[in-house]
């Protein structure tokens, strides 16, 4: 399943594995909201609340989508956070891997802290 996440300097497409809360995801897509970042991660709100999955990580690879369970939130790290060692990318709790980004995460640094951001299905 692919997924699009456009603000208003830029969009990139995701894929995403066939996980629980992947699906539950896509059940409740389009989602609007408002865009929060955490230094090299960009977060925000999504209106579900899902169960942590037995294969949650804390440290992922730039690029990774996630959802972060405690703030029922979409975790879009494209480089390290304030609590990452070496240049990881450490997200601020495990998460629940969805997926990852077909093209350069980094583009998620045209993303401010404030900007509306909307996920639909491809």
């Amino acid at each position: 399943m692919q997924i699009r996440i456009s603000w208003p300097a830029g969009q990139l497409t995701a894929t995403l594995d066939e996980t629980p809360t992947s699906k539950a995801l896509a059940d409740a897509l389009p989602i609007s909201a408002s865009a929060n970042t955490w230094g090299e991660e960009v977060y925000f709100d999504t209106g579900l609340s899902v169960a942590l999955e037995h294969d949650a990580r804390q440290v992922v690879e730039p690029g990774t989508v996630a959802f972060w369970t405690e703030g029922d939130s979409l975790a879009l790290p494209y480089g390290p956070t304030p609590i990452s060692r070496e240049g990881e990318s450490r997200l601020a709790s495990p998460c629940n891997v969805l997926g990852s980004f077909d093209g350069d995460p980094r583009l998620l640094s045209t993303l401010r802290d404030g900007d509306p951001v909307r996920v639909e299905l491809v």
